[in-house]
């Protein structure tokens, strides 16, 4: 639950022992670094109580199980026993639970006193996974009693490890060496390996080593002293292939030995400090509103525990590492939804999510090749692993009553997910004025990304324009269904990009332009993807009501509200899309479509015809997937509706900070975080009552402040300067950063103006 006193803090006072309360504190407790993520479980559970330690970039597959990314062993593993019984939340009377996220710098906490017979004990902890180095563990453990006992502590890793699809690590190893406890094996599939190091330093204290069914323990004996604290440090670190040119298993260890010569508090104050820096460039101050300034303070913390370590390509999964669910791929979700708050306030991740796509584009070209007859380019994966292979399978929804698993086409129809990369790609360019990227790989992607949607494009010489046929736009409740609004402007645009990258490249690296364009035999195209940009069909606003269709046909569909669907469904975990889903034949939809279009593209439509369609969707749309609220709360903000922007502003800033989301969709577990809905939330504060927009030659600030809120504050980065925007209600302070490069362009309230390095500037709206 928020912490009403504190805005930087998420804690509970109470313990509920129901496994369903369990995942969902998991989820909403956890911490993570970019490399692994630990989710906010007690010292003393395992398995059982979903413990997972999930570690970024590292997938495996079990028979014809889903692939899925690896769960690393427990390090920080830790239970005492008091004359004999062992103490547990799950098995002992509890006396006082409190347990705390601090977002400040992403620790989590605990304090439990228990009753075991007629003694208490009190149990305290407090973890971190380093910023400074991503590799390791940290973990201060403490215990006393109020009567004399005699106390057993075992510590160490615990390689039971919880799986969805399969044991993933195989060939374990459990030992000792030195003082260093140790875990080593290899994947399932492609036999990489995982190893973990674990050191606990116990001052004073001899131990027995034991490993006992899948654990890697040291024991301690204490005849404990009523009233007195024993406390101990543990530090574990977990290493995979490709993290260091040497010996994994002596990384780990020196990792390890390492942290033990800092000490705890030596490592924290690193990661403290890292913290602070992070907090400084990222945070959005809301003054008015605590409820709103919590929620979004959140969602920017969960977004950062994920942004990926420097120099591993790797991008942000579409439930974060909070554990295996959605197989740990890479949807648009990255793109569309988290890419926009990295690139306006931390550049250097947002290039590292496009990274990740420019390493996996041989992936995106192998799917372009086996999706379909004639398919070329690139076409990137639904479901995105460590190759850009596609982990999305053709069946892959549980219906609740037969067990059986559903047809869905979100594989081999969601076309529209290469544009949204690409859309991205130039994005980058356009707002930081870097264009390493581009000659890094990043114009291969686009151009590819071009050449496959028009291998995939119909033309009608009746109508003398291409289509896109057959496909599924963000809403997923209609499959397979032709001219997808979204999907054909999203192409429409992925045209225009690739045409404008040629002629960049003419103009500032004409050497590029020629290896590119040799590289990938693509000169001969150029002229098709101009074709296709000038006749490719968009379907436009009717002439009377301002509405898009959809796609072709959606208006023959029955007309039924949202709660009339619902009330069709028999099981409460049915899915509502797919072949015989109860929404297919109906105008319900599952998500913001033709609004993600409009906010996606915000400044091609005129506000009427923004508001013509959230009035008629709105009322259409059940908000299945959490990436849907953002983009309604986003064009009620650029339409004028403040009170309707706030409503779904709330709705996707509260989701994970309530964990009140769906669990299962059909069969399918679906428990975890949402990184998307918590870049929407940004997105909504800052593009949408914030009033931001940027394209190359400015930043635009109209804003439209909620009533309740008196101040909104951030940072923003714009051609790799960096400016503070403060914006009450009567006025709007731009203050320039006095080591930025050079004067940069601002629409103000409708005002041009030049900011320069050092410099304020006021505007009064």
């Amino acid at each position: 639950m928020p912490d009403k006193n504190n805005l930087w803090k998420v804690n509970t006072n109470k313990f509920d022992n129901e496994k369903e309360s369990i995942m969902r504190n998991g989820n909403l407790y956890q911490i993570s670094n970019g490399y692994m993520g630990y989710r906010g479980t007690l010292d003393e559970f395992g398995r059982d109580e979903l413990v997972g330690i999930t570690v970024a970039g590292i997938f495996d597959k079990v028979g014809d199980e889903w692939r899925e990314p690896v769960n690393a062993p427990n390090g920080g593993y830790t239970i005492i026993k008091v004359d004999g019984k062992k103490i547990s939340a799950l098995e002992t009377d509890i006396v006082k639970h409190e347990q705390t996220l601090d977002i400040t710098n992403a620790t989590f906490e605990r304090k439990t006193v228990f009753k075991e017979g007629s003694k208490k004990i009190n149990i305290s902890s407090k973890r971190f996974l380093s910023i400074d180095k991503p590799n390791l563990g940290a973990i201060e453990y403490s215990f006393s009693t109020d009567k004399d006992a005699k106390i057993v502590v075992e510590t160490g890793i615990d390689y039971n490890i919880w799986d969805l699809s399969g044991k993933h690590l195989v060939n374990e190893k459990a030992s000792k060496k030195g003082n260093v406890l140790l875990y080593d094996s290899v994947t399932n599939e492609l036999k990489k390996q995982v190893c973990v190091a674990e050191l606990t330093d116990f001052k004073g204290l001899k131990e027995e080593h034991v490993i006992k069914s899948n654990y890697n323990l040291r024991k301690f004996s204490i005849n404990a002293e009523a009233g007195k604290t024993y406390k101990l440090t543990k530090n574990f670190a977990v290493f995979k292939d490709g993290d260091t040119p040497g010996n994994l298993i002596d990384a780990a260890v020196k990792t390890v030995e390492e942290a033990k010569s800092a000490g705890f508090s030596g490592c924290l104050k690193v990661h403290d400090e890292l913290w602070k820096k992070r907090w400084e460039q990222c945070d959005v101050i809301i003054e008015g509103d605590d409820e709103a300034q919590l929620a979004l303070r959140y969602s920017i913390f969960q977004l950062l525990i994920v942004a990926p370590v420097k120099g591993s390509a790797n991008s942000i999964p579409a439930r974060a590492l909070s554990g295996q669910v959605y197989k740990g791929a890479i949807f648009w979700d990255t793109e569309m939804f988290m890419f926009p708050f990295f690139v306006y306030t931390y550049p250097e991740v947002a290039v590292e999510l496009l990274r990740y796509r420019i390493q996996t584009l041989d992936g995106a070209r192998r799917k372009a090749k086996t999706e379909g007859p004639g398919f070329r380019g690139a076409y990137y994966a639904w479901e995105s692993q460590e190759s850009g292979d596609d982990a999305c399978t053709y069946f892959n929804i549980g219906d609740p009553h037969t067990g059986r698993l559903l047809r869905t086409h979100f594989r081999d129809k969601q076309v529209h997910i290469s544009g949204d990369i690409a859309i991205a790609m130039w994005e980058y360019f356009k707002l930081t004025g870097d264009d390493s990227l581009l000659l890094e790989g990043g114009a291969e992607v686009i151009l590819e990304c071009a050449r496959f949607y028009y291998s995939y494009a119909y033309f009608k010489k009746d109508k003398n324009r291409y289509e896109i046929l057959d496909v599924i736009g963000p809403d997923e409740y209609h499959e397979r269904v032709n001219n997808n609004a979204f999907t054909n402007k999203v192409a429409k645009v992925t045209f225009e990009i690739a045409l404008e990258v040629v002629n960049y490249f003419k103009e500032k690296h004409p050497d590029a332009l020629k290896k590119l364009l040799e590289k990938i035999d693509i000169a001969h195209e150029i002229p098709q993807f101009e074709e296709a940009y000038k006749l490719l069909y968009v379907p436009q606003p009717d002439p009377e009501t301002k509405v898009i269709e959809q796609f072709d046909t959606y208006y023959k569909l029955e007309e039924v509200s949202v709660e009339e669907v619902k009330k069709r469904t028999v099981h409460p975990n049915e899915y509502l899309g797919a072949g015989q889903g109860v929404a297919v034949p109906t105008k319900v939809i599952k998500q913001a479509d033709v609004i993600m279009m409009l906010n996606l593209f915000k400044d091609r439509f005129p506000v009427d015809i923004k508001k013509a369609n959230w009035e008629y969707y709105e009322p259409r749309t059940e908000h299945g997937s959490s990436l849907s609220a953002c983009a309604y709360a986003l064009v009620a903000a650029d339409v004028g509706k403040i009170d309707w922007a706030y409503k779904y502003f709330l709705k996707t800033a509260r989701l994970d900070i309530e964990a009140k989301y769906k669990v299962y969709v059909g069969t399918i577990f679906m428990g975890g975080s949402h990184p998307a809905a918590n870049g929407g939330a940004w997105m909504a504060a800052i593009f949408g009552f914030g009033g931001v927009k940027a394209n190359k030659e400015k930043v635009t600030i109209n804003p439209r402040l909620y009533s309740k809120w008196k101040k909104l504050s951030f940072n923003l980065s714009f051609k790799q300067d960096s400016f503070a925007v403060n914006i009450d209600k009567k006025k709007v302070v731009v203050v320039a950063n006095k080591n930025n490069a050079d004067s940069r362009a601002f629409s103000v309230a409708n005002k041009e103006l030049s900011c320069k390095p050092g410099e304020t500037i006021e505007i009064k709206y």
